[in-house]
């Protein structure tokens, strides 16, 4: 197997098994541990405590320990975590919470990372197109790990679905399903008897096991890479510190980057309402949380599909075709479910909903990360340290006003967001079209003089 893409699966690999867990657990927070709030509390710390290191950490350690051993220690926080889950309380679940988001930013700037550099080295010794190549690598590399939302919820419906459930569902309840529904989680609606804490015990052993064998994988078979420089630059001095601390901020100078913010918010603001609100008001309260993981499952399942599917799409059409792909379906996506009235009878429609919104996620997803990679190739750990900052940013608000918004206003603000980020990604697109016309005018202009 050629070497390149063997780290490419090792790393897909890898964050399958850590993921598979991480994920899992994420969506059993709030119904494991609704006492107090300490689920919803959990997961709020975890995002604040990821959006605050995404402005400085990841630079820093991915100087220091290089991308390999950046990752095989972000991964041992998210594994902390799983472990903070066996005895969970506020004095585990809270500093746990706040490791994983320490964890979260620089993980995954050092996966986009690595790949653009392995990207960039295959397409170097291959002759190919470097952004080809790199958008291939996270094609493949989502298909992989978005599988994980697959077998987290397989395992944790397994596992679970060995206690009985909920009975029928009472049909004025379902008159404040959907778009409709301003609980605001202030009460469990259609509520599920608690599982045995064997059974607790049983998944997370389950999850801390999966998490042990990524940190395993990556740190046995994973290859430290260098980016290439290009001649002469090698012995320069080291940048001081406090430059390397500060370059996530300094990034935000180039005026392309300002405008893409909101394409990484635009992911968070997705990503929570499918997983905290689809799954709530439409899903559990008309359906039971029993249906939460098998429509999870689907949702998983469509994403890693497509995003390969996209990766490899990307060369022939362009990320502007599947930038609209992606802008469309989620578009429909929303007006529907503004008009939809979710009920037990329209099974299939349930389904439908996370498939399409795992099609949209999957553009997201492997388009946003190439598309950073590529425009940012002289400062990939600050941009994508940015992209995590922003989206995690786009999580946070998302989840904040999760417990005092009607669902109908959250689709309206989604709505919003995904507009503002295809203008600005548009005017982007604008920019580099642009920049690319001024480059190729003046070798014109010299063919023309050279022919006279």
């Amino acid at each position: 197997m050629e070497r390149n893409l063997k780290n490419v699966l090792v790393v897909s690999f890898g964050f399958l098994l850590l993921f598979t867990a991480y994920g899992g657990l994420q969506s059993l927070q709030s119904s494991l541990y609704s006492e107090e709030g300490l689920g919803v509390a959990a997961l709020s710390t975890l995002y604040g405590s990821m959006l605050l290191s995404s402005m400085f950490l990841p630079p820093v350690l991915i100087g220091k320990l290089g991308c390999k051993w950046t990752l095989v220690l972000a991964m041992c926080c998210y594994v902390a975590f799983s472990l903070g889950n066996f005895y969970a309380s506020w004095y585990t679940l809270i500093p746990t919470s706040v490791l994983v988001g320490l964890g979260a930013a620089a993980l995954w700037s050092a996966q986009g990372t690595y790949l653009t550099v392995v990207g960039n080295a295959q397409a170097r010794k291959t002759g190919q197109v470097g952004k080809d190549v790199v958008s291939q690598y996270f094609g493949i590399f989502f298909l992989i790990f978005q599988s994980s939302g697959v077998w987290g919820n397989l395992i944790s419906s397994l596992v679970f679905g060995q206690t009985p459930t909920q009975g029928t569902v009472p049909e004025e309840q379902l008159q404040a399903c959907g778009a409709s529904d301003c609980l605001m989680a202030v009460a469990s609606t259609n509520s599920t008897k608690r599982p045995s804490q064997d059974l607790i015990y049983t998944l997370m052993g389950i999850y801390t096991g999966c998490g042990f064998l990524a940190v395993l994988l990556t740190a046995v078979f994973l290859e430290p890479v260098r980016d290439a420089q290009p001649e002469g630059e090698g012995e320069k001095q080291a940048p001081p510190f406090w430059s390397t601390l500060l370059s996530t901020f300094k990034l935000l100078r180039d005026k392309r980057l300002r405008l893409l913010i909101l394409l990484p918010m635009l992911s968070g603001f997705e990503q929570a309402f499918l997983s905290g609100d689809y799954t709530r008001s439409y899903t559990t309260c008309a359906l039971g949380i029993q249906f939460v993981g098998y429509v999870m499952i689907c949702f998983g399942a469509v994403d890693a599909l497509c995003s390969v599917l996209f990766g490899r799409l990307a060369r022939y059409i362009g990320r502007t075709a599947l930038f609209a792909l992606g802008a469309v379906t989620q578009l429909a996506c929303i007006i529907a479910l503004l008009l939809w009235k979710p009920h037990p009878s329209q099974l299939p429609v349930f389904f439908v909903f996370p498939g399409l919104w795992g099609m949209a996620d999957a553009v997201w997803q492997t388009q946003n990360n190439a598309l950073f990679g590529v425009l940012f190739e002289k400062n990939k750990e600050a941009a994508f340290a940015n992209y995590r900052l922003w989206e995690a940013l786009g999580f946070v608000i998302a989840f904040g006003y999760s417990t005092f918004l009607c669902v109908s206003v959250k689709l309206y603000v989604l709505l919003g967001v995904l507009s503002a980020a295809m203008a600005a990604y548009g005017a982007v697109e604008c920019m580099e079209s642009a920049k690319a016309a001024e480059r190729t005018k003046p070798a014109e202009e010299g063919v023309t003089q050279t022919k006279l």
